[in-house]
């Protein structure tokens, strides 16, 4: 196997950053659903996920650059080649029988009885990780090993209007692989809620990350969020207030009709029940209408008919301070 730095394409030096960001990379780039017809690529998608493994487990990625095991994670024989003169065996000297010329024997390290399975431990950095189970060398039993890593998370910003997110109108959204899904907004949606699409992010050898949501709610022109309810001004005439009408009242679901008793005050708040945002713990908030009486631009005609009259109430005696 190739060294894994070189299979990344990373610097000996690399951060964990620098590796992940390149295992990202060429996973991306390599993986089997998107190389069908590229026997290769899952064969280059592979050497990179085996060199990710070894390079992401900061104790393994020491070993490898001391030379203590191989690209495989497999223990390096530091006898292979003559490192000792040969082969060994525990009674001493080479093998065909005690004292042979270059072999060595439990006495020569001043003890009998020496452990040789301590000695080869200390070589191999010590611990029972570096032997298999039957006290041999190999990898690490399968029940150790990391799972394989999900694919990184991808993060999404869907700007909703005003009235699609006090109704819940659902919303189309194109994901990073260009497919289009309708999403259901959550009860008590609000400016910078975060929804989560669990395995509709980048994948991964463990599986597809999650796609992460965060709503924006636009402003409205003449709607105001208060909580779970809807503000709004409604601007009528003074004739309205003094007789009385109905008036057409624009709402998120559509316009209502709305009854405005005879002498109505401008500033009276009037409430359309179950107009407004939904709630998370159910049913929806209210529409809070505030009536604004407006005067005529020429009030001339206005005048000539209030004559002489005057309105002899002191309507600002609760103002004195």
């Amino acid at each position: 196997m190739a060294d894994p730095y070189t299979t990344l394409g990373v610097s000996r030096s690399a951060s964990e950053k620098d590796i992940k960001s390149a295992y990202r990379k060429l996973a991306k780039e390599l993986h089997p659903d998107r190389n069908t017809d590229n026997p290769q690529a899952a064969e280059r998608f592979s050497e990179v996920t085996n060199a990710y493994d070894l390079l992401s487990d900061a104790d393994k990625r020491a070993r490898f650059d001391r030379g203590e095991i191989d690209a495989n994670g497999e223990p390096v024989n530091p006898f292979a080649g003559g490192g000792f003169g040969g082969g060994f065996n525990p009674s001493g000297g080479r093998p065909g029988g005690p004292g042979g010329q270059g072999g060595f024997r439990a006495q020569d390290f001043g003890a009998e009885g020496v452990d040789l399975g301590d000695l080869f431990e200390g070589l191999f950095g010590g611990g029972s990780g570096a032997r298999g189970a039957g006290g041999g060398f190999g990898r690490q039993s399968a029940g150790t090993r990391r799972p394989p890593p999900v694919g990184a998370n991808v993060q999404y910003r869907l700007r909703v209007p005003f009235v699609d997110a006090a109704a819940r109108k659902d919303q189309r959204i194109t994901l990073s692989d260009g497919k289009t899904i309708d999403l259901k907004l959550p009860a008590g949606v609000e400016d910078g809620t975060q929804m989560r699409l669990k395995g509709k992010g980048e994948q991964g050898p463990g599986g597809a990350g999650d796609a992460l949501v965060t709503i924006g709610i636009d402003g409205h022109r003449f709607f105001r969020r208060d909580g779970d309810n809807i503000r709004m001004d409604l601007p009528i005439t003074l004739d309205e207030a003094v007789n009385g009408a109905k008036v057409r009242v624009p709402t998120v679901d559509g316009a209502v009709m709305l009854t405005i008793k005879p002498g109505s005050n401008g500033g009276t708040v009037m409430r359309l029940s179950g107009k407004g945002f939904s709630k998370k713990s159910g049913g929806r908030g209210d529409q809070l209408v505030t009536l604004e009486i407006q005067l005529p631009d020429d009030v001339s005609a206005l005048k000539d008919r209030l004559g002489d009259w005057t309105d002899g109430r002191d309507v600002r005696k609760d103002l004195t301070a």
